[in-house]
């Protein structure tokens, strides 16, 4: 995606805050040593599960972008706000 591309945020990008939350909220609830999960805590176990889960949850959201991309027309992308003038 090239920066004059950028139209904002989109609903999508709310799917970023899904691995933090568990990651980070599950732990509470997954904050135990029994059961083993592959020999592993559970915790570990949950959180290994969670790092996998951000990645495919990364790419999805990339996937959405790309889709949305091809469905602005050029005249509605606004410009990027980097200093220079315009």
């Amino acid at each position: 995606m090239t920066a004059s591309r950028r139209v904002g945020w989109r609903r999508h990008h709310l799917l970023g805050a899904v691995p933090a939350l568990g990651m980070l909220g599950g732990i509470v609830l997954a904050n135990r040593v029994h059961p083993l999960v592959l020999g592993l805590p559970f915790l570990f176990a949950w959180i290994a599960a969670w790092v996998v889960a951000t990645s495919l949850i990364m790419w999805w959201i990339l996937r959405l972008d790309r889709a949305h991309e091809a469905d602005v027309p050029a005249e509605s992308v606004r410009p990027e706000a980097d200093g220079s003038p315009s």
